[in-house]
């Protein structure tokens, strides 16, 4: 029995989006100083702008799910059963369960695999456009199978009498392991990671005595794939399965975990139901890399890493899965279309793809958006991009480019303090134009050169600036009736004790985020461009110890 690859592949290249600004609302949080609010309606109007291809609503709807308890109602040849889950009964009937499980573990039932597939109404799902949905509905059962023969199988020789006395072909014999072998409950395995400090024990944090090895059809792994999909399963409840890890063996969600896999694009990879049924369309690298339709790119989905490419041609791993799926294939009258290939071996593994630069690639994890934005506070963008790399935040899970803008889960070191609110502070009155010159907005953001009016007076941006009233000041000059600008007023004196060995404050000194001044003996650290600015007076500066 092969251990099947980590679900999520990482890539280490992040996609090409453009980086065109989003319109955005940015306030200091008057909640906590020192951090920002946004409005809920920007946050999520730039996620549906970033995911407006209609792949990802194709990828969500395939994610559906049901509510349990209506999955846990369905036995086999019920009136009430889901319309997916009868069509599979429809052309995959008991007797067909019975004929390719008759080496399999007990745990795997055939009201456990309705079960599976009700839960997710996309497979054996209905199409609107003309796709034969039983006949795709009876491919994909077929496909799972042979990957179920490899990852869980017996592989004995039909020649093996004494452990194969029925004589079954090895396309016959999946689902003979529940557990990986060599693992039982019980024992804690497949740790690697947990208890560390970091994004992924946020999100999904180990449980003391557990063990993450593979358990059911798929051979589920990992405590970071168990928690993603115990959020599938239980409305976004990581912890049923990190605390309870046997439910994969040991109930319905032994094929579940399968059936999830099956439909869940590992981005750029698609999802194996839609190689099947065409909704993916290849892109140009995709076929210059040999992937196109067929079995063969459900393998690369799968293990491509270790399983395709040329070197691995007769590597055991693809020709065992080739060999079940065309065994299978032939015994259900699968037709194998002319542009279809079964192997892999001709294919770029998905991993080695160069796709820098892509523009014709979609990707499904959420990273803080790093670009530098002039016109935003400290030049942060406040957004979120798409990459090629497992993060915190999936582009297919609601709420999660929030938790990305938020940096809910803290992965993203440095990122300004984020609060998302459904209204945004108040704005005081704003006094009416002089000379046409609009009045002083606390919220808005100023560059150099940009002139306000405030007082019944015209004042002028000497650099960066938000929320400092130009009455006061610092980054601001008035403008006289000439034309002329206020002389600059004498810098401060030199404070004779600076704190922690920095420079004492100079307000004719620039000093950009990070830099450190001190004031009266007190350390200040600059959390943007400044010049002018008193720290003592807060605003872009903030204790250098807070």
């Amino acid at each position: 029995m092969s251990t099947t690859t980590q679900l999520f592949t990482v890539l280490g290249i992040s996609a090409a989006v453009s980086t065109a600004a989003h319109a955005i609302n940015v306030q200091p949080d008057p909640q906590n100083p020192g951090g920002y609010v946004v409005a809920k309606a920007d946050i999520e109007a730039m996620a549906a702008a970033k995911t407006a291809d209609p792949m990802y609503q194709v990828w969500a709807q395939a994610l559906r799910t049901r509510d349990n308890a209506v999955v846990e109602a369905i036995v086999p040849g019920s009136a009430t059963n889901p319309e997916n889950v009868q069509r599979a009964q429809r052309v995959f009937p008991q007797q067909q369960w019975d004929f390719l499980t008759q080496m399999a573990a007990p745990e795997y039932t055939y009201t456990r695999f309705l079960r599976a597939i009700g839960k997710f109404p996309a497979f054996c799902g209905d199409y609107s456009d003309g796709r034969d949905a039983d006949a795709i509905c009876k491919r994909s059962i077929v496909t799972a199978f042979a990957h179920f023969a490899q990852e869980t199988g017996g592989h004995i020789s039909k020649d093996n009498v004494s452990d194969n006395p029925l004589g079954l072909e090895e396309w016959q014999q999946a689902l003979v392991h529940v557990r990986e072998m060599g693992w039982s409950e019980g024992e804690e395995g497949y740790t690697t990671g947990c208890g560390q400090n970091d994004w992924q024990n946020r999100r999904w944090p180990c449980a003391p005595g557990q063990g993450y090895f593979g358990r059911g059809a798929k051979q589920l792994s990992y405590h970071f794939n168990y928690g993603a999909f115990s959020e599938v399963m239980f409305d976004g409840d990581a912890t049923v399965l990190l605390t309870n890890p046997a439910l994969v063996a040991d109930s319905w969600l032994n094929l579940a975990s399968a059936i999830w896999f099956f439909l869940t694009p590992q981005a750029p990879k698609p999802a194996m139901l839609h190689v099947i049924d065409r909704t993916w369309v290849p892109s140009q690298r995709e076929l210059n890399a040999g992937i196109g339709y067929g079995f063969g790119t459900t393998i690369n989905v799968i293990n491509g890493g270790i399983e395709c490419g040329e070197q691995n041609k007769y590597k055991g791993q693809p020709v065992n899965r080739i060999r079940y799926w065309q065994g299978l294939a032939h015994h259900y009258n699968i037709v194998i279309e002319s542009d279809e290939e079964d192997t892999c071996w001709q294919q770029t593994p998905y991993g080695s793809l160069n796709l820098e630069g892509a523009t014709d690639v979609l990707y499904t994890n959420w990273e803080g958006d790093w670009g530098y934005y002039a016109d935003r506070p400290g030049g942060y963008s406040f957004e979120c991009k798409l990459v090629g790399y497992q993060t915190a935040y999936s582009a297919l899970v609601p709420g999660d480019y929030e938790k990305c803008v938020t940096n809910f889960y803290q992965s993203h070191a440095g990122w300004p303090q984020v609060r998302v609110s459904d209204t945004l502070p108040s704005e005081p009155p704003t006094e009416p134009p002089v000379d046409g010159v609009a009045a002083w907005d606390a919220a808005t953001v100023y560059v150099q050169g940009e002139q306000v009016s405030q007082g019944g007076q015209i004042y002028e941006a000497k650099w960066w600036t938000q929320g400092d009233d130009p009455l006061n000041g610092g980054p601001w000059q008035l403008i006289d009736s000439g034309g002329q600008s206020e002389p600059t007023p004498p810098s401060d004196p030199v404070d004779p004790a600076p704190g922690d060995g920095a420079n004492t404050w100079d307000a004719a000194t620039i000093y950009v985020g990070g830099d450190q001044a001190s004031k009266n003996g007190v350390l200040y650290q600059a959390k943007w461009w400044t010049q002018g600015d008193d720290p003592i007076n807060g605003g872009p500066w903030q204790r250098a110890n807070n």
